[in-house]
């Protein structure tokens, strides 16, 4: 029973505490991935850029005649190829991916408060010490820190599945989840549109990694104040919104960690058909992210505002259309119009199949600017169910050990940023439209292969290896003594 100084806090609050929670993870990731894709914009001017050759001749688009002029009497910035900007924008997933088993390991046992705290805080310091390093180091000194960021962001997604396995009731999962979850489209949205924006405003890429630094560390401080690890730590949620935490989520959770079963996890299908999924997700999301901005300007000749204004529109969309299919998913489950197995398959589908072809299409658009922008955006708008779909599956498997179900999944499918950026580097060495068809029919490849694989073998039931081993035992007992009635009955 709260009293006091907990029972004012408590009536100050007029949204609940699972929804303070579900805000601050989702300007968690906002923040994560703005920290993160600035870099995709603020590359366009870092680098030394070249004449641009005749429209058409090799198959790129015309640039626009001031652009034209500005190009040729640039004689500033640092002399990266292509491959070498595909390594720069890839090494932030080499750390992404080593902290993802570690930090949902830790969010498990310890919460994840400060695990997804630290590690948004250490990026953002990272964030801030770019334009000292890149100064000093260079490529290989902006690689190294890109790596460094990568690690203290890897804790994210499994840090904040730990804490929404604790906060999310399986009624309103699909949209908690699309919320904190679609905050990387806000952080693709503001990380894109301001860096433009700014970059033009200052004449200065470096402005752009002191602004998004400085906003990460302000969050971590509001972070540390408002949110808990769980509704028993939090000092003054209120008994009303406790108790129903504790009806609608006791019994999916064991309130004292266990042996985690790695055997049995690593031979789940249902598993690895989400391992497949997010490799199909993460690859076509991360060719969008973090080559989108250079095909603005590589292919279409797009400024540096206009690029950051229309690389933006697809991921507003996309948090629109998340929010929509999330309500959306809950209803039909709610409803009982969909298991919640078919309902992920069903979004997954959309998100997968939708985005590809808008891709392709996109690419056999040539420069008509207008229906190139109007089709990347219904891919990124269709992508958007991915988070009903997919993304909360793991909640589905196993609530005990969501972070590390999220932290195998996502870790996995991380290393697509990886190959992806690198892969583009390689395709396109003239940036032509030619070059970048390839790459989109590849996307759309990986997009159906891994989304066969997850309707085939997807489950949206909660697996046998989520109880305890005690819990477990005794289930099978219940189950064992049930059917030994039942055939005492028919003899």
């Amino acid at each position: 029973m709260l009293t006091g100084w907990q029972l004012l806090l408590s009536k100050l609050f007029v949204i609940p505490q699972r929804w303070v929670m579900a805000i601050m993870g989702f300007l968690a990731v906002a923040n994560a991935y703005t920290m993160r894709v600035c870099l995709n914009i603020a590359i366009t001017q870092m680098v030394r850029r070249h004449a641009p050759t005749p429209a058409y001749e090799d198959g790129s688009c015309p640039a626009d005649v001031e652009e034209v002029l500005a190009e040729a009497t640039e004689v500033s910035g640092f002399n990266w190829d292509e491959e070498t900007q595909g390594i720069i924008l890839s090494a932030f997933y080499y750390g992404y991916i080593v902290t993802h088993l570690p930090g949902g390991m830790l969010a498990e046992r310890f919460g994840g408060k400060y695990s997804l705290g630290f590690g948004v805080l250490s990026t953002a310091v990272f964030t801030l010490l770019t334009p000292w390093t890149v100064k000093v180091g260079g490529a290989t000194g902006l690689i190294i820190l890109r790596v460094l960021e990568g690690l203290g962001e890897g804790t994210t997604f499994p840090a904040l599945n730990a804490m929404l396995a604790r906060w999310a009731p399986v009624s309103e999962r699909g949209r908690m989840g699309s919320l904190v979850f679609g905050g990387a489209q806000i952080g693709n949205i503001a990380g894109t549109y301001f860096s433009g924006l700014v970059i033009k405003e200052t004449g200065d890429w470096q402005s752009v990694f002191y602004l998004f630094g400085s906003i990460g560390i302000l969050w971590f401080i509001l972070w540390a104040l408002l949110c808990y690890n769980d509704p028993e730590s939090h000092p003054y949620i209120s008994d009303k919104e406790k108790k129903y935490l504790e009806e609608a989520l006791g019994r999916h959770h064991n309130s004292q960690p266990s042996a985690i079963p790695w055997k049995a996890i690593f031979t789940s299908v249902p598993l690895w058909a989400l391992v497949c999924a997010q490799i199909g997700h993460d690859y076509g999301y991360f060719t969008m992210v973090t080559d989108l901005p250079k095909y603005m300007t590589g292919v279409l000749k797009f400024d540096i505002h206009r690029t950051g204004t229309l690389a933006a529109l697809p991921y507003l969309v996309m948090w629109f259309s998340s929010i929509i299919f999330g309500w959306m998913c809950d209803k039909m489950v709610k409803k009982q119009w969909l298991t919640v197995t078919n309902a992920r398959k069903t979004f997954t589908t959309i998100a997968s199949v939708g985005p590809g072809i808008c891709m392709i299409l996109a690419s056999y658009s040539g420069c008509d600017t207008e229906t190139v922008v109007i089709l990347f955006t219904a891919s990124m708008g269709l992508m958007g169910a991915f988070y009903p779909g997919m993304k909360v599956n793991a909640l589905d498997l196993s609530s005990n050990f969501a972070g590390t179900i999220m932290a195998i999944v996502n870790g996995i499918g991380a290393v697509t940023g990886i190959i992806a950026p690198f892969l583009v580097g390689l395709l396109t060495p003239d940036s032509t439209l030619v070059q970048w068809r390839l790459v989109f029919w590849i996307t759309l490849a990986v997009f159906i292969l891994t989304n066969l694989v997850y309707v085939a073998w997807a489950s949206g039931e909660e697996q046998w290896w989520n109880s305890s081993p005690q819990e477990a035992r005794k289930q099978a007992e219940t189950s064992s003594a049930t059917v030994n009635n039942d055939i005492k009955l028919q003899a």
